[in-house]
């Protein structure tokens, strides 16, 4: 069997990033830069006040208390017009255009206006330029803000908008086709007869997928028969991956290679993991093509530690789909054998800052309770030595 690195070397080859396309910014959170985002404006355009008050010379203000004539207003969008001239002020509002001859702002908390007037109370020594944002403070028209290959957050799509972008260049989202198969499985919100389960590991892929920053399609559910598994993934060609869930296996039941029959290339069937060994990699039609185990925590743990980094590749996305940290384990663990072995655990702090990781008491692949309670995977190498409660482990975090 193959280890855990070389499968994962082996999925990503050939792995091109996908073509691009223009994304308008209400739907461009999470996707990947195709090029490099440039600003069309400077920002702000000029020199505008950072606070309510009065615009004024600094020279009219350095003996004080001081008296200045209201001249005008400037309010953002509507400039005043006029220059200030000396002993003058111009009532300011917060990101309003500083006119042209003044060059500090009076705090409205620093003076009162009486009818015309403006009586500019003592205190601390004024400065030049003293709540005025200078023109290009945050940035220049034509400067590099955003990079190709960068996974757009919330705060970049809205440097983009203040960039004066309506529509940016990303990668396209990988497509991605899910099929589950097996006679026991009924779609959520059905009737359960007997004998049946509820299909659950296509809708947490899915959510991954999404997360992840691909574009799934549920094929829904084949029973196991050969026609029906070929009849759901015809097709394949629209998608950059397709996926199925279960039959991957050696019952009489695990269908999937022979449904399949000979276009499904086959590049590797099963690896040295728990869970998650009957894993199927390879083509079919000239699609990427994973078969994951049907249990859904090998399922999730899986598509975690392959499909993730492959739809990462497709992306272009050049950063690590995995984060590890170092932990104590609160536990002893026996030694491990010839399979790289992944542990739910929950995972908390100690007042020193040390991360301790806690297995959760049953590691069967068919409990998604836990699943859904746990934190991360304790990752064990194969024939790793038994551990102490309070020895070190490496945690794959979600």
């Amino acid at each position: 069997m193959l280890t855990v690195e070389e499968a994962q070397s082996r999925v990503l080859q050939g792995l091109v990033p996908a073509a691009s396309e223009l994304v308008c910014l209400e739907h461009a959170v999470g996707r990947v830069l195709a090029a490099d985002v440039v600003s069309n404006v400077t920002h702000p355009p000029c020199d505008v006040s950072a606070m309510d008050g009065y615009a004024i010379r600094n020279e009219d203000v350095q003996a004080l208390p001081a008296c200045l004539t209201l001249v005008g207003v400037s309010a953002a969008g509507s400039r005043y017009l006029g220059s200030v001239l000396r002993g003058q002020a111009v009532r300011i509002f917060t990101g309003a255009p500083i006119p042209q001859g003044a060059d500090t702002i009076v705090v409205q908390e620093r003076a009162v206006l009486s009818g015309t007037e403006v009586f500019v109370s003592e205190g601390a020594a004024f400065v030049a330029g003293r709540h005025v944002r200078r023109a290009g403070l945050d940035f220049q028209a034509g400067e590099r803000l955003l990079k190709c290959g960068s996974r757009l957050t919330s705060r970049d799509v809205a440097l983009a908008a203040a960039m004066n972008h309506s529509k940016l260049l990303c990668v396209r989202s990988p497509r991605v086709a899910l099929l589950a198969t097996g006679n026991e499985l009924v779609h959520p919100g059905s009737e359960v007869p007997q004998d049946h389960i509820v299909s659950s590991s296509p809708y947490g892929v899915m959510a991954d997928i999404t997360v992840w920053g691909g574009s799934p399609t549920n094929l829904g559910i084949a029973r196991d028969d050969n026609t029906d598994i070929r009849e759901r993934i015809r097709g394949a060609r629209d998608f950059d991956i397709v996926v199925t869930l279960g039959g991957a296996s050696v019952g009489d039941f695990d269908l999937v290679q022979s449904a399949l029959g000979e276009e499904l290339k086959v590049d590797f069937w099963k690896v040295a993991m728990r869970p998650g060994k009957p894993l199927i990699f390879g083509k079919y039609d000239g699609v990427s093509f994973l078969g994951l185990p049907g249990n859904p925590v090998s399922a999730f743990v899986c598509a975690l530690l392959f499909l993730k980094p492959m739809i990462f590749r497709m992306l272009g996305d050049p950063s690590l789909p995995w984060r590890f940290i170092d932990a104590t384990t609160n536990s002893p663990l026996p030694t491990n054998d010839e399979r790289q072995e992944y542990l739910r655990c929950k995972l908390a702090y100690t007042n020193a800052g040390q991360v301790v990781a806690s297995p959760v008491h049953t590691q069967d692949s068919s409990m998604l309770s836990l699943l859904s309670r746990s934190d991360g995977l304790i990752v064990r190498p194969p024939l790793d030595n038994a551990k102490n409660a309070s020895d070190f482990v490496k945690v794959l975090t979600f």
